[in-house]
């Protein structure tokens, strides 16, 4: 038999979106943005300029929050759950090396805690609630802080304006 050769499509390449050099360790405020899959509006509607959940949103509200039992010393400030994604804030505590946490990690401990959990609920072992990977922004500064908290809490009532909009 002659030789196979068989030609491999080179997978692209996704760019990260994490800030190259940065270590997601360090102590600190981060402003996560999650997306739903596809920005589908599984987590529920706005209506009047608040947002209304429906049994998905109330999961990912109930695991947002439960964040704070999985990692010592982890600190949750702001948070809005829109139709298709989560604007939130993780604080990461000074740790040693050997225990620290990494924003990906909470993330990802995050983002598979919602997946089963909607997965039971819906008795579908298949649906999928995330995108891949995540938006982040390292805050610097109390003023940057203060700003995105406004943000945030200003997100439903500007639903119509938003970037995930649609």
């Amino acid at each position: 038999m002659g030789e196979e050769k068989f030609m491999w499509k080179a997978l692209p390449q996704r760019k990260s979106p994490r800030w190259k050099g940065y270590d997601y360790t360090h102590s600190g405020a981060y402003f996560v943005t999650i997306c739903a899959y596809k920005r589908l509006h599984v987590f529920g509607e706005i209506h009047d300029g608040e947002m209304i959940h429906n049994r998905v949103g109330e999961i990912v509200i109930e695991q947002w929050f439960s964040l704070v039992d999985h990692y010592q010393g982890i600190d949750l400030d702001a948070f809005i759950v829109m139709p298709n994604h989560v604007h939130g804030i993780v604080i990461l505590p000074d740790a040693a090396d050997e225990s620290a946490v990494s924003l990906s990690g909470v993330v990802g401990t995050y983002k598979s805690g919602v997946t089963r959990r909607v997965r039971v609920a819906l008795d579908d072992a298949e649906f999928r609630v995330w995108q891949t990977s995540f938006h982040d922004h390292v805050i610097r500064n109390e003023a940057s802080l203060n700003r995105i908290r406004e943000y945030v809490a200003n997100n439903p009532a500007r639903w119509a304006e938003d970037t995930f909009y649609g």
